[in-house]
């Protein structure tokens, strides 16, 4: 799962929801600037806290090979 993957998937759960990104980043317990940079694909972000987002939807974030 390469970041724009989670990026979309997650700003997809997010409206899906109908959470507005202060809505996710109180719910899942990160800040409001780590939504913003997740949601844009920034890639470097910490797992952890990507984890904690993706945990609010019942995702996971598991190791993959790569699909060439």
């Amino acid at each position: 799962m390469n970041g724009n993957i989670i990026s979309s998937t997650l700003k997809n759960l997010r409206k899906e929801h109908g959470l507005t990104q202060v809505d996710l980043a109180m719910k899942s317990g990160v800040g409001l600037n780590f939504v913003r940079e997740l949601e844009q694909g920034k890639a470097t972000v910490r797992m952890d806290k990507v984890s904690q987002v993706l945990d609010l939807f019942g995702y996971e974030l598991v190791p993959q090979k790569k699909v060439k």
